[in-house]
């Protein structure tokens, strides 16, 4: 389960975020690439947009139900 107090600093205020568990994998920003971005030096993703229509919403969370380390949370800010 993602950590709020273990967010990266990227991503944007908002319902769904990225912690430290993220391994790089590169499923969410496959499945969601209009909301999550991947920071080139450290490895990671991170939410840079949140979504604001149901579409997006079930985009971000078939990201985060196919997180294989838990790494995406949607009890954000």
């Amino acid at each position: 389960m993602a950590d709020k107090s273990e967010k990266w600093p990227e991503n944007v205020s908002g319902k769904f975020y990225v912690d430290e568990q993220c391994i790089d994998c590169d499923l969410c920003r496959e499945t969601a690439p209009d909301y999550f971005s991947r920071n080139e030096d450290g490895g990671y993703s991170f939410v840079h947009k949140q979504p604001v229509s149901e579409e997006g919403i079930e985009m971000c969370m078939e990201a985060l139900e196919g997180c294989p380390v838990d790494a995406i949370g949607d009890d954000g800010d």
